[in-house]
């Protein structure tokens, strides 16, 4: 990994300024994502970010935390909040920001600690890649939670990007429509593509069961996203 995304959160959070991250997937064409939007403030945030933020109680983890708006938001609240990110330079760029406490490591292999909430933002079910390493991050993440805890996670189905008369086959064939490959550039540099997993609400209600989790739809979006909250069974 070329670490892309951390580089580019990297440079806004030391100068205030950096290129767009250009991302394009197996299914969609390009689409640039400016960086700002990586350090917006709560007012700023998608509604069901914002309403996420405010079920969250306990000691919160932040999974994926990226620049660390989330978690910001979450100890200027008086929280106790522990930010994660697989990316050396986004967890430098959290640490450059102020975040307080925030740890470089990849979730299947972080043990620190248990968690009254676990947060993954921004499509949560992607971090997983496929359906069948969901269900090992469900595992993982009940490992993490205490008891009476709640992990708070979105995803989209991405049904409505396909035409109504492919649906009935797509919802049939063999390989799963949200597993997709996700590509990313920034000033000319290519990511390694990565396996990235949309899920609907029943598949991951599903696979959380398979895990020990029961699932909760909280919250519609506005473009077929959704929140979700799992609790131990």
């Amino acid at each position: 990994m070329k670490d892309i995304f951390g580089r580019a959160i990297l440079t806004f959070a030391k100068s205030g300024r950096a290129p767009d991250i250009i991302t394009w997937t197996s299914i969609s064409d390009e689409d640039p994502l400016p960086i700002q939007y990586l350090f917006r403030s709560y007012a700023d945030m998608p509604e069901i970010e914002q309403h996420a933020l405010r079920l969250c109680s306990g000691h919160i983890l932040d999974v994926g935390c990226g620049a660390g708006s989330h978690s910001l938001y979450l100890q200027q609240n008086k929280f106790h909040v522990t930010a994660l990110d697989f990316s050396p330079r986004s967890v430098e760029a959290c640490r450059i920001r102020g975040v307080l406490n925030v740890r470089q490591a990849n979730i299947f292999e972080f043990d620190e600690g248990r968690y009254d909430t676990i947060l993954l933002f921004m499509n949560g079910t992607g971090i997983a890649g496929t359906l069948d390493r969901l269900q090992l991050l469900f595992t993982k993440l009940m490992e993490l939670l205490a008891d009476g805890g709640q992990i708070l996670i979105d995803s989209s189905d991405l049904l409505y990007m396909f035409d109504e008369d492919e649906i009935p086959q797509i919802r049939h064939r063999k390989h799963y429509y949200g597993e997709i490959k996700y590509y990313m550039s920034w000033e000319g540099d290519q990511e390694t593509p990565l396996n990235w997993l949309y899920c609907d609400f029943d598949t991951l209600s599903e696979i959380a069961n398979r895990a020990g989790l029961k699932s909760e739809r909280i919250m519609d979006g506005e473009n077929s996203d959704f929140l979700a909250r799992l609790t131990k069974k």
